[in-house]
């Protein structure tokens, strides 16, 4: 063997030898004996209690009656100040709202409780103190991912020490358990992580996709353990999962790292994948009948429509960018919006585009149906207010709150909350209701 042969090899050895992190271990059911069940999942009808409400798909009770014009002066009901920073959608739950915030100065991660009534701090919990990651894009935070309440305990997740970890709190801010899910190391930490907690019956779900081999795991909402974790393709990517029962059973549905997939939400198995979208999305997926909806946009835009029964048949597919948003799937029809801010409606079951229309970009919010109109904020902290309606756009009207609109609304029992900032970077959650009533 030459010695030119010899030094390539060493290279080799070398690169190897720092390269990508091993992949994390894989954990089945019933390898941890110590996951056991916990108290059902309850919660009251006017609650919106983790990422896109009740059903995880931004769809409100359409019998809301909710504002759809309001102002500084006009059916705001409280403004309150937060500290830090955060894009995380307020959870509602009783007479209580929940968000994290995050000082990057202080290097802290925290979890917020306002009274719905007043929008009064009840409670602020620190979580984490130092290990932030030291980059971070400047459209995401610390503090993304939405907290998911089971009716008696919060979940939180944040990325923290090279690594995610999920706090459970009582409702009193009262820390019951932390666990570190596994490690997050991506080989550029400049965009952060964004996937919020899902929960499936006695389990609360993280995703955790980056290029050194992300994983999905599902933790006891009771004490932490680690029912299952299984490896995912070791690609960077930001969705929430979203759990729910379709095509005859319950999936819990993810796109990223260039799949769709439908997995065991029990045991973490999958159920079916299929090569689409993109490496990069960010927005959960939506359904409607056995059809599942995801999109992305990076390194390639592409929007899909599967059939959800494990066959592999891709319906049809565009190559619209909706990469920060969540899209809805509403009585037979696709509403989704672009980066740019253009609003498109497709026809669900054949992609038949009915409209498109161009709103004012940019936009990283996700749209929320209630009362039959749908509610989407931009960046600039203008909200749109348009009907859903499939045959043609109708704007109903344009509200401008703060400076900087990020966080995704929350929308339930009469009442619109919405996260902002205002001056430099000052977080701020508003309260709409009818004629300012505090007490929908």
């Amino acid at each position: 063997m030459g010695r030119l042969t010899i030094f390539f090899l060493a290279i080799s050895v070398a690169l190897i030898g720092c390269g990508t992190p091993a992949a994390t271990p894989e954990i089945s059911v019933g390898e941890n004996r110590d996951v056991g069940k916990v108290a059902a999942v309850s919660h009251r009808a006017g609650d919106w209690p983790w990422w896109r409400g009740p059903a995880g798909n931004g769809i409100a009770g359409q019998s809301e009656i909710v504002p759809v014009k309001w102002s500084e002066s006009d059916n705001v009901v409280w403004k309150a100040n937060l500290p830090g920073r955060g894009h995380s959608s307020p959870t509602v739950v009783g007479n209580r709202i929940f968000l994290t915030t995050a000082n990057k100065s202080q290097q802290t991660q925290s979890v917020l409780c306002l009274d719905r009534k007043t929008g009064d701090l009840v409670w602020s919990t620190e979580v984490n103190k130092g290990g932030l990651p030291p980059k971070i894009h400047n459209k995401n935070t610390h503090a993304t991912p939405t907290v998911a309440c089971d009716g008696n305990r919060l979940f939180a997740s944040f990325c923290n020490h090279d690594s995610i970890q999920v706090t459970a709190l009582d409702l009193d801010g009262n820390q019951l358990w932390q666990q570190t899910v596994g490690p997050f190391q991506p080989r550029s930490y400049k965009y952060g992580y964004a996937a919020s907690p899902a929960i499936h019956e006695s389990f609360v779900v993280i995703a955790a996709d980056y290029d050194g081999g992300g994983y999905l795991a599902a933790l006891s909402r009771g004490d932490g353990a680690i029912a299952w974790r299984k490896s995912r393709p070791a690609k960077l990517s930001y969705s929430s999962p979203v759990i729910t029962n379709i095509a005859g059973r319950d999936q819990l549905l993810i796109s990223g790292c260039d799949l769709v997939a439908g997995i065991d939400p029990n045991t973490g198995d999958e159920i079916w994948s299929i090569p689409a979208t993109t490496m990069a999305t960010c927005g959960s997926l939506v359904w409607d009948g056995d059809l599942v909806f995801a999109s992305g946009g990076y390194p390639k835009a592409e929007t899909v429509c599967v059939r959800a029964d494990g066959k592999g048949e891709i319906l049809w597919r565009n190559r619209t960018k909706c990469y920060e948003q969540s899209m809805l799937a509403h009585d037979g029809f696709v509403y989704a919006v672009d980066d740019g801010g253009i609003a498109y409606c497709w026809k669900a079951d054949d992609g038949t585009q009915k409209w498109r229309h161009r709103l004012s970009g940019p936009i990283s919010s996700s749209p929320v149906l209630a009362g039959g109109n749908i509610y989407l904020t931009n960046e600039r902290g203008t909200t749109f207010v348009f009907k859903a309606d499939p045959e043609n756009f109708e704007s109903v009207a344009e509200n401008r709150l703060g400076e900087e609109g990020f966080a995704t609304l929350s929308i339930c029992s009469g009442q619109i909350f919405i996260r902002t900032t205002i001056g430099r970077g000052q977080g701020t959650l508003y309260c709409i209701g009818r004629n300012g009533e505090a007490n929908p």
